[in-house]
């Protein structure tokens, strides 16, 4: 069964609190379309390798380091979420 858009960004959320062991932040504290970097949760370049290969474990997401849209992917929660549908219904 496909995950909601819903339970796909909470899925997103919890693995982004724990990859990188953000322990003061709860899921809901992620807005979903606010950014991961900079001024939104404020993630910097080491989190967006672990995250990278965290996604990779639990999504089977694929990512190209020379993407030139893989800063828009990461942009926020909401961003990887469709990156990821899109991906698995590629696969489908």
């Amino acid at each position: 069964m496909e995950a909601t858009k819903n339970e796909l960004e909470a899925a997103i959320k919890a693995l982004i609190i724990d990859a990188l062991q953000l322990e003061d932040i709860q899921p809901e504290d992620i807005d979903t379309d606010a950014p991961l970097f900079g001024e939104g949760l404020g993630l910097d370049s080491i989190d967006a390798l672990e995250l990278g290969v965290a996604l990779k474990k639990r999504f089977g997401l694929s990512l190209a380091s020379n993407d030139p849209a893989i800063k828009n992917h990461f942009r926020s929660v909401g961003s990887l979420a469709r990156l990821i549908a899109q991906q698995r219904a590629n696969q489908a």
